[in-house]
């Protein structure tokens, strides 16, 4: 696991106190690339770029996880009731979990750039 002092402060906030960044401020947001998004906390690959899209959210959107590398959890923070995903390896927070997304899963993960690495195809 990435020790805490060696991520930027921003990425420290999201990752291990359950931050959020700012819409439209990743930018992984127009990352249109072929490759693969891994966990900035840990390295753990979370997501490909074959179930990526652009959900108009402003924040990184896919329609599925890499096998079983994020997890879910319940969360009821602010008064909301949603869905938070974080690395299965590090539990890492890396964003949420709507039902509103493309087929063929019909979810949008909607995550925060800061909390990952993209790594573009060779």
């Amino acid at each position: 696991m990435t020790d805490t002092k060696s991520l930027s402060p921003e990425a420290a906030r999201v990752l291990r106190d359950h931050g959020t960044e700012r819409p439209g401020s990743s930018q992984l947001n127009k990352e249109y690339r072929a490759g693969r998004y891994f966990c900035a906390g840990c390295g753990t690959e979370v997501f490909s770029s074959d179930t990526k899209y652009d959900s108009g959210s402003g924040w990184p959107s896919f329609y599925a996880p890499v096998g079983e590398n994020v997890a879910a959890t319940v969360d009821t923070s602010h008064g909301m009731h949603r869905v938070e995903v974080h690395c299965a390896k590090c539990q890492g927070h890396l964003g949420h979990v709507f039902e509103d997304g493309p087929e063929p899963t019909g979810l949008r993960y909607c995550i925060n750039g800061v909390a990952l690495d993209f790594k573009p195809q060779d």
